[in-house]
């Protein structure tokens, strides 16, 4: 019921920025609690952040916690990754995805719980 596409991914040197939108075609987006998963070559995907259907909720994985910001616009039916101090770690493909669970008390945090993906964008970080 939700089709995602996402962009922004790139080429960027260790310490700079990138920022990742997630356009969703849906006429319920808040409907949706969403998410951002990485997969580096040869590991699983792994969750990144999470936010949900309001935006008044995120949560991050250690690895990027006060460098990457979640964030949503409901109105413009679409979610961002703001990422900074990137590191060569950071590189993956990174996929946005959307659920219908609920937050609960930790939010959305597992591949299992997502039932829509979209088609990934590379992230390179060089150093």
């Amino acid at each position: 019921q939700v089709q995602l596409v996402e962009s922004g991914g790139g080429l960027v040197q260790a310490g700079g920025s990138l920022r990742l939108s997630c356009a969703a075609s849906t006429r319920t987006f808040t409907n949706y609690n969403m998410g951002w998963f990485r997969q580096a070559p040869g590991k699983e995907r792994e969750f990144a952040a999470a936010i949900n259907w309001s935006g008044g909720r995120t949560t991050y994985a250690d690895s990027v916690k006060g460098r990457f910001t979640i964030s949503r616009d409901n109105a413009k039916n679409t979610m961002y990754l703001q990422m900074n101090s990137l590191k060569p770690e950071d590189t993956a493909v990174y996929y946005c995805a959307a659920t219908t669970a609920n937050w609960g008390i930790r939010g959305t945090l597992t591949p299992r719980e997502y039932g829509y993906w979209g088609q990934g964008t590379q992230v390179t970080v060089s150093s």
